[in-house]
């Protein structure tokens, strides 16, 4: 821990050993809470390197539960975001996962409670009904049985608990806040991710190449949001098969009107699951549209359609129908019916 924090003080990266042996001795309870104060401010201050990224992902997925599941043609989506966002939206990556999933793709959802703001996946999972700590055989079954299952970070990365108090108290985003999505239990080999900060996306989708991520869009939206709104233009950068781009994507181009901040405003959990809850029934409006575009993004990252304007079209027909709120309801009958 010396040795990082003298090198981070001099302004100095780090080597991915000594990156990796860092933040283990940080999930292993061998470094003060100073020290993770300490560590995590120098870091953020530097900024970090995707070799630091990689390194550390390397260190918690060793340390993480594993859900192990059987080789399966298709892909496996994950569309957890770092947090971090501030906006204070409705819980739309959740929203969107089981628009997804009632589409017939795969989905993994690893989420936690709220990193900024007032909710979280989880917190709005618990708000729909579901029990949200399966452990890794129930998260397993679930996928398998519901297309769906829901990776609650505390129980999967159990280590994390010791950073929750000093993480609170530094009271800005650091470097775990990136980390999330680059740890999916299941290996999600497709993703779509938000971020907070457009200057780490590029390093985010660096490190998703390294980490074996075959297809992914790192997405920063609108006045800072950490998914793709109806608001206004975001900022993308997409991973395919070990090679990136960057693009922009405007909602009015796929015949979404353009939405205020406020049409996107969840309050608290129960607020942001009354709001997923309509979306996912059919329901209209800026929220329906936010997810429509979340949802075709997501689609093409998946490879089910040739386009994001088809995927935002086949994302509308299914919240018509009403099957995303019918895939919820399997779900929390499933979390429910018998013990995590």
């Amino acid at each position: 821990m010396k040795d990082a924090l003298s090198a981070l003080l001099a302004g100095r990266d780090l080597s991915a050993d000594l990156m990796e042996s860092t933040i283990g001795a940080i999930l292993d309870g061998e470094a003060s809470d100073a020290q993770i104060g300490a560590f995590l401010t120098a870091l953020t201050l530097k900024g970090e390197t995707v070799e630091e990224m990689v390194a550390a992902v390397r260190a918690m997925r060793r340390r993480a539960l594993q859900v192990k599941l059987p080789e399966r043609d298709g892909p496996l989506l994950d569309t957890c975001g770092t947090g971090g966002g501030g906006l204070g939206t409705f819980n739309v990556s959740t929203a969107t996962a089981f628009v997804v999933a009632a589409g017939g793709v795969r989905v993994a959802k690893h989420g936690n409670r709220a990193a900024s703001g007032s909710v979280g996946a989880a917190d709005v999972l618990e708000a729909l009904g579901a029990r949200i700590e399966l452990s890794p055989e129930r998260a397993r079954e679930a996928l398998e049985t519901v297309g769906f299952t829901f990776l609650f970070a505390p129980v999967f990365h159990p280590a994390l608990g010791r950073l929750a108090g000093p993480r609170r108290e530094l009271g800005f985003r650091t470097l775990f806040n990136l980390l999330g999505p680059l740890c999916n239990p299941a290996g999600a080999d497709h993703q779509l991710i938000g971020v907070y900060d457009a200057a780490r996306m590029e390093a985010v989708a660096k490190a998703l190449i390294v980490l074996g991520t075959r297809r992914a869009l790192v997405v920063h939206g609108h006045g800072g949001a950490d998914e793709l709104t109806s608001t206004g233009p975001a900022q993308v950068v997409e991973v395919v098969e070990g090679s990136i781009r960057s693009f922009t994507i405007d909602p009015q181009a796929y015949g979404l009107a353009r939405a205020s901040p406020q049409d996107l405003e969840g309050g608290d959990s129960a607020r942001s699951a009354a709001i997923v809850r309509d979306v996912l029934s059919g329901g209209t409006g800026p929220a329906a549209d936010t997810v429509a575009l979340n949802a075709g993004a997501a689609f093409h990252v998946a490879g089910v359609v040739p386009g994001l304007g088809v995927g935002v079209d086949r994302a509308r027909e299914l919240m018509a129908g009403g099957l995303p709120a019918r895939k919820l309801e399997e779900f929390v009958w499933f979390t429910l019916r018998s013990a995590p």
